[in-house]
C-alpha cells in the first residue's frame, strides 16, 4: 500500500502537472456540438481511450516500466504525437512532473508524460497493471472535468460517466503490460483532427 499512495498522488488533480488546462482536442468537439451530452462525451473518450493517445501512451508507459530505454521511448513519444498541440501536451506535462518530482528528491528530465511517469513509478516496483490503469484513469477524468465544466454536465453525472470506464481502462491496462512497440497505433482521425483545427479556434478556453 505504502508503494501506491506515491502514484496515486503523482496522478491526483492537485498534483501540479497543469492537466486541466489540455483538453485534448475536446473543446473543439464540444464547439462544433459534436459532443453534447453524457453518450457523445462517453463515445468520444471510448475512441481516445481504445484507439488513440490513451492506448498509446498506456503502450509506452509499459514499456518504460519493463526497462526499456528511456530516450529511445522520448524519440518515440514525440514522433507519435498527431499535431503541434498534442506534443506540446505531452511534453508541457510530463516537464512539470519532472520538476515537481525532481523538487521532491526525484531527479528526473523532462520527457513525454507516460515516459517520466514510467520512470518514476518504475522504483516502486507496482504490477505494470496497476500504474496503467491509474494513468488511464487519470487521463480519463481530467476529460470527463472538461465536459462537466464545458457541456457542461453535472458533477454526478460526470463521475457516472467516469465509472462506466472501469472495466475499458481495467482491460486496456492487461493488455498494455503484455504489448510491445509493435502494437502501437492509433486509429482517431477525428481526435487528431479536432486537436489541429483547436489551433485555430478564435476563442479558447485550453492550451489544446
Amino acid at each position: 500500500m505504502s508503494a501506491l499512495l506515491p502514484l496515486v498522488q503523482w496522478l491526483s488533480p492537485a498534483f501540479p502537472t497543469g492537466a486541466y488546462a489540455y483538453s485534448h482536442g475536446l473543446e473543439t468537439v464540444i464547439a462544433q456540438g459534436v459532443v453534447r451530452d453524457s453518450s457523445s462525451l462517453r463515445a468520444w473518450l471510448v475512441g481516445v481511450l481504445e484507439h488513440g493517445a490513451g492506448w498509446q501512451d498506456a503502450v509506452l508507459l509499459a514499456r518504460v516500466l519493463a526497462g526499456e530505454d528511456p530516450a529511445r521511448l522520448d524519440d518515440l513519444a514525440r514522433a507519435l504525437a498527431p499535431s503541434a498541440e498534442r506534443l506540446e501536451e505531452t511534453l508541457a506535462q510530463g516537464a512539470a512532473l519532472a520538476r515537481t518530482l525532481s523538487g521532491m528528491g526525484h531527479p528526473l528530465p523532462p520527457r513525454p508524460l507516460p515516459v517520466v511517469l514510467g520512470q518514476a513509478a518504475r522504483p516502486l516496483g507496482l504490477p505494470p497493471e496497476t500504474v496503467i490503469s491509474l494513468y488511464l484513469q487519470s487521463f480519463a477524468g481530467n476529460l470527463c472535468t472538461i465536459g462537466v465544466r464545458h457541456i457542461p454536465l453535472g458533477q454526478t453525472e460526470g463521475q457516472a460517466l467516469l465509472a462506466t470506464l472501469a472495466p475499458l481502462i481495467t482491460a486496456l491496462a492487461e493488455r498494455a503490460a503484455r504489448a510491445t512497440l509493435e502494437d502501437l497505433g492509433a486509429a482517431t482521425l477525428a481526435a487528431d483532427l479536432a486537436a489541429m483545427t483547436h489551433e485555430t479556434l478564435s476563442v479558447r478556453i485550453f492550451r489544446t
